[in-house]
């Protein structure tokens, strides 16, 4: 779509009320970490160059752009759904309350708000959820740039706590280099148990765990605790659900 039709689409909207905001999640497809949820009410005149879908930045523009976005953003807000809420709600509402919450956490209360996507959470406001949105209006691009950079952090800082499964470099993804990690190591804490390849790897570690002979104690050694083997009591049992 060509800058003067982006321009147009934005204009329509911002023709109503300037103070839109523009909604946007990173992290529905990972098997580990949160959603992440930016919401960015923009001035009419913000004057940012280069604003997009967040995945189709490099990390330097993305660096640049979030930057200059919290330079001139008239509000923003991040908020986020953890492991446990999407673990126990599934992914789709743990990003519609991450929605939410992010939106409730303006100081500006935005007269609309506009959803990259299909769907949109209820809101106080009128929302319109816009397939695409991320490339078609610079508050929703906004949006994704900062979730996506705020994102990234949180994953690095997983990657400390939970060394080894290389967080700091696919960001929670199913990268060849994560599953083989996931086989190995049995999952985190910061892994999506809901998520059928973690769900498929807890239950393999679980099964050569018990496979594994006693150690004898000696007479100094407290009883060794027993293993456990209910394990799937706290599990979600639908299936992976698709997403970002």
């Amino acid at each position: 779509m060509s800058g003067r039709t982006r321009d147009l689409f934005a204009g329509v909207v911002l023709e109503v009320d300037p103070r839109v905001a523009g909604v946007d999640e990173v992290g529905r497809g990972p098997l580990a970490g949160p959603v992440v949820v930016a919401a960015v009410i923009l001035p009419v005149d913000h004057g940012l160059v280069g604003l997009r879908d967040s995945k189709r930045l490099g990390a330097t523009a993305r660096a640049r752009l979030e930057r200059q976005i919290l330079a001139v953003a008239i509000d923003h807000a991040i908020a986020l759904a953890s492991v446990e809420e999407i673990d126990s709600l599934n992914i789709l509402q743990a990003t519609m309350l991450a929605m939410q919450r992010a939106v409730a956490s303006l100081r500006v209360r935005p007269a609309q708000v506009l959803v990259d996507g299909n769907r949109a959470p209820r809101l106080p406001m009128p929302a319109r959820a816009i397939i695409g949105g991320d490339d078609l209006v610079p508050a929703i691009s906004a949006a994704s740039i900062l979730a996506k950079e705020h994102r990234d952090r949180l994953m690095v800082a997983l990657a400390g706590a939970h060394p080894g499964y290389g967080f700091e470099r696919h960001k929670g993804y199913g990268a060849a280099v994560h599953m083989e990690a996931l086989a190995r190591l049995g999952p985190s804490p910061a892994h999506r148990r809901s998520f059928a390849p973690v769900r498929a790897a807890l239950f393999a570690h679980a099964g050569r765990a018990q496979c594994l002979p006693a150690v004898p104690a000696s007479e100094h050694d407290a009883p060794a605790a027993p293993l456990q083997s209910r394990l799937s009591d706290s599990m979600d049992p639908d299936p992976m659900p698709t997403g970002r």
